[in-house]
């Protein structure tokens, strides 16, 4: 006589699939895994780097994930290190400094950055912490680096913490180049010294600006290859964004062209 029918009862009456438990279950699961595994490549990687990303703190704080500087930081790692500059310690960093003073023309944007403990959740203030910011112009253009800016040294910038954690600077709505979500990158050290004489860098990440903002900014004058350059990316597919859609490095913004946006972050880090 054969096996019996584990999913039937003594009558031969099948039992229902929400009634056969884990046993049933189980064997389920894991073969749909697998063939979405195999259907989508990596995705179910990213999945569980998103999630592992999003796993908070014993002080309820979440990490700022690490991303790259980009090919265009200034900071002495590709060639060009604009930290050791007199001048680079400022908060409005709209303008070139030293031989020049070009300003980068764009609707106004002030940037906020929170920097606190991840076990404490307190600001690293003991001592202050320091940010360099940098990003790229309305036009999507790089100072130091792209073809004809070579010696302009606009939108970069470092700034301590005040008393609560926070950075403040003073720029522009940065543009959107081809290939790119609108960001800005930023590079946490330890103090104003450690980030004036090459000292550890804490944290480099990047701050990712909100769709709604970005659509409204783009539609300024000056901002016109921005608005069709958005239209062909997204959070989602974005080479530094898409792996959990910048849910812990987009901003908070408000404003608008006219009066200009504020956008802010809590950066989450380990002094």
């Amino acid at each position: 006589m054969g096996a019996s029918d584990p999913w039937r009862h003594s009558d031969g009456t099948a039992i229902p699939e929400e009634d056969r438990g884990l046993r049933h279950d189980l064997p389920l699961l894991l073969g749909r895994r697998h063939l979405l595994g195999l259907a989508a490549g990596f995705g179910a990687l990213s999945l569980l780097t998103a999630c592992a990303r999003e796993e908070p703190t014993p002080s309820g704080l979440v990490e700022v994930p690490d991303e790259t500087a980009g090919p265009f930081p200034g900071d002495g790692s590709n060639g060009i290190d604009v930290l050791d500059d007199t001048g680079i310690v400022r908060r409005d960093i709209r303008s070139s400094f030293g031989a020049s003073t070009t300003l980068a023309a764009g609707i106004p944007l002030t940037v906020r950055l929170t920097v606190r403990d991840l076990d404490s959740s307190g600001p690293l203030t003991d001592p202050p912490a320091a940010v360099y910011l940098w990003h790229c112009d309305r036009e999507g253009r790089y100072s130091l680096y792209t073809n004809g800016l070579q010696n302009e040294n606009y939108l970069r910038g470092v700034q301590p913490v005040d008393p609560s954690g926070t950075a403040t600077f003073t720029t522009i709505f940065p543009g959107c180049y081809r290939g790119r979500w609108p960001h800005l990158h930023f590079e946490v050290y330890r103090s104003i010294e450690d980030a004036t004489r090459s000292g550890p860098i804490v944290k480099t990440s990047q701050l990712a600006l909100p769709p709604e903002a970005c659509e409204t900014a783009y539609r300024a004058t000056g901002y016109e290859l921005s608005l069709g350059n958005l239209a062909g990316t997204s959070l989602e597919r974005d080479g530094v964004f898409r792996d959990d859609g910048a849910i812990h490095q987009l901003a908070t913004t408000s404003g608008d062209p006219a009066a200009g946006y504020v956008a802010s972050l809590t950066i989450g880090t380990r002094g």
